[in-house]
């Protein structure tokens, strides 16, 4: 079936189909989804949507991000604000987000999760208590570089939210401005950008190759009108 095929109808439509596609995955433990794609390629709001779907299907959803596995400002900008590599080697705690999440929902896990170790706002780590996990739980995890080496197989599915960068300049910098309103802030978002964000993510297409390990590739570049596709060395080839 094509995308263009699995995409038809409106929006609600294209995401109860992509629920209910997650929620037919059979698993012995927690059902880990990553959710992955470029900043500003909305991932964040399908995997909120998808949520709220399978919430509605009766399915436990655990909801987590990236962002609150970073590691300290001072890590993360050790080569400098603006390096693509500082983007890819040095943002995340990739170890503790499988010691305290994907790990204890993996076969033989525990179910004793974290949901999140660091708070970006005040650069501080976390440590919210520890929570039992339903052994059917979904756990719907979006970020950025979900499918490198380190995670890939710590994933029983994989979503990948695909947008040509320079549209995600275009999102990134009507956001921000919608929020801000500065010119100042425009022009700082479209320098993070066009010098670390997109770099690091040609990076990750040139090491990791991210759409060839996804399950489920996502075009979301007109977002009233997503389609979606099993990826092409999936190990799903009917959901």
């Amino acid at each position: 079936m094509t995308a263009a095929a699995r995409g038809q109808g409106t929006r609600a439509e294209f995401v109860r189909r992509l629920a209910e596609a997650i929620s037919s995955v059979a698993t012995t433990h927690p059902l880990r989804v990553a959710v992955d794609g470029p900043p500003a390629s909305g991932k964040t709001t399908l995997a909120d949507e998808l949520a709220v779907v399978l919430r509605a299907l009766d399915r436990d959803v655990i909801r987590a991000t990236i962002d609150d596995f970073l590691v300290p400002r001072a890590q993360r900008y050790r080569r400098g604000r603006y390096s693509a590599e500082g983007c890819y080697f040095d943002a995340h705690d990739r170890a503790a987000l499988c010691r305290v999440l994907l790990d204890p929902l993996g076969p033989g896990g525990d179910l004793t999760i974290q949901p999140a170790v660091f708070d970006s706002d005040t650069d501080s780590p976390l440590s919210p208590p520890a929570v039992t996990a339903p052994a059917d739980a979904v756990l719907l995890f979006g970020g950025v570089f979900l499918l490198r080496p380190e995670l890939i197989d710590r994933w029983d599915l994989r979503i990948f939210v695909s947008v040509p960068f320079e549209q995600t300049v275009d999102r990134a910098r009507d956001r921000g401005t919608a929020q801000a309103g500065s010119i100042a802030d425009a022009t700082e978002i479209e320098r993070s950008w066009r010098d670390r964000y997109i770099p690091a993510q040609q990076l990750y297409f040139a090491t990791a190759r991210p759409t060839d390990h996804a399950d489920i590739v996502v075009y979301n570049d007109q977002l009233q009108r997503s389609t979606w596709e099993v990826g092409p060395n999936s190990s799903i080839h009917r959901i």
